[in-house]
This record gives C-alpha cells, structure tokens and sequence, in this order.
C-alpha cells in the first residue's frame, strides 16, 4: 500500500464551518477516510475530520505561501498557540 500524505489526525478542538462540495470529492474523501484507516488502525475517519489536516498539509507546502506568510507581520497570539504549520513538525 502507498503511503498517505496524512497520518493520525488529532483529537483537536474544532470550529465549526459549513461548507457545500461536489459529490465526487464527498466520495474521494470517503475512500481516503477509509484508506487511512487501514493504514493508520485508527478506524474509519469520517470526511469532516480530514479536511482540517488536508488544508494544513496543503497550506504547509505551498511556497507561495509560506513565502507571503514570511513577508508578513506574525499575528499576535498566546505563546502556547501554534500554527497549522508549526504542528506539522
């Protein structure tokens, strides 16, 4: 089996969005819930658990971005908050 670009996904706390996608991504996401869960032995993962991890990944390996990210100020926030990117490491 190939190699999943996620792993466990953690137990965070959540804020709630509602958003509307295609029903062929809905499917992918099923799959790849499925997937990573046989690969991780975690259980199946439900789509809405893996769309926070995947924007993380995918914002995390954006160059553009984290080049943007670079050139501006930081936001303020509490010490002990990380960012998306800073969990991945």
């Amino acid at each position: 089996m190939a190699k999943l670009k996620l792993g466990t996904i953690p137990d965070d706390k959540p804020v709630k969005l509602t958003i509307e996608l295609p029903a062929t991504i809905h499917r992918d996401l099923v799959a790849y819930g499925n997937a990573l869960g046989r690969e991780t032995g975690q259980g199946v993962v439900e789509p809405a658990k893996l769309i926070g991890p995947m924007l993380v990944r995918f914002m995390a390996t954006d160059r553009a971005f984290a080049k943007l990210r670079r050139t501006e100020s930081p936001p303020q926030r509490p010490h002990s908050e990380k960012s998306a990117s800073e969990k991945l490491t």
